[in-house]
């Protein structure tokens, strides 16, 4: 079983063809929460450069840093032991995280040009990929988008989180990164097309997320599941360690603003004038991450009861 892998390029089209893409995007959103996308627009050139950037930027500014990290040095000990007994609570992952206004890295010649592009890039296609989420839940074009920039402007969160996950010596003993689901809106994540570890959780059995080259993975965040008020989930994944290979993994996330009112959109609690179920409260964004900073390894369904309803 592999997750679905969508030619993004026929949303463009007319007809038929553009018809069966929508609906093969709807049951990405509806049956697996994950989908990969191909033809997405981005051109192959600035994913090459990405690669490039983000691999010198590890070797130069980060690989010694982690080498000697807590987590390493707690790693070894504990194998040293032979207890059996887990690295729990922590992640076998070498992470920063992208803003328009915070640090970046300096000494990796072309990094801030390229991700400033791909970063550009990415929340052009997070906006195209909201929109055809609109057309497939029967909501107003732009719905989503204007949910979570709080009305109108340009408020919302986008982020972009360049992680490594280093050869591990004891894969047994760690996770690359803890199974979770994702706070926010949408994912993009642009994937080590070589080395594997990504799985989402479904239908009880954990499933490999296929590297393959130059692809864009999309998943839902629990934001998205609460607009569609349950029809798109948002799905449980997790990283494995792994003894082979550095994994890169670059993902970027459209995030409602803290600000932001959260809640089923109106079109989804109401069918033939008739209300249907309302599963999910009303909340502030904000006021779910107070919530989900404590609880993101946990499962979701208690978070969304512990909001402030409004």
């Amino acid at each position: 079983m592999a997750i679905p892998v969508i030619d993004f390029s026929k949303v463009n089209g007319t007809g038929e063809e553009r018809a069966k893409t929508m609906a093969q995007i709807a049951n990405g959103c509806e049956e697996w929460g994950f989908f990969q996308l191909m033809n997405h627009g981005i051109p192959e050139e600035l994913l090459e450069k990405v690669k490039k950037v983000c691999s010198e930027y590890f070797k130069l500014e980060r690989e010694e840093i982690f080498n000697n990290s807590t987590v390493a040095n707690t790693l070894n000990a504990l194998a040293e032991k032979n207890s059996g007994e887990k690295l729990e609570n922590v992640d076998w992952e070498d992470v920063i995280t992208l803003l328009d206004d915070n640090e970046w890295p300096s000494k990796t010649s072309g990094f801030k040009e390229t991700m400033t592009e791909y970063r550009a890039e990415l929340k052009k296609l997070a906006e195209k990929v909201m929109e055809v989420m609109d057309e497939n839940l029967s909501l107003p074009k732009g719905y989503i988008k204007k949910a979570f920039n709080d009305g109108e402007g340009h408020s919302a969160f986008f982020g972009t989180k360049v992680s490594h996950y280093p050869p591990c010596p004891h894969p047994e003993l760690v996770n690359g990164l803890r199974a979770h689901t994702d706070a926010g809106g949408v994912i993009l994540l642009f994937q080590d097309d070589v080395v594997g570890g990504l799985q989402i959780l479904k239908d009880g059995q954990w499933i490999d997320v296929q590297p393959m080259k130059n692809t864009i993975v999309i998943n839902t965040g629990d934001q998205i599941e609460v607009l569609s008020n349950g029809r798109y989930k948002s799905t449980w994944h997790r990283v494995l360690a792994s003894p082979d290979g550095n994994r890169r993994s670059i993902a970027s996330f459209y995030n409602p603003s803290l600000k932001a009112t959260i809640a089923p959109a109106p079109g989804l609690v109401e069918k033939d004038g008739e209300e249907i179920d309302q599963t999910y409260p009303k909340f502030l964004f904000g006021d779910y991450m107070s919530i989900y900073a404590k609880q993101k390894f946990l499962p979701k369904e208690p978070r969304f009861q512990a909001v402030r309803a409004l």
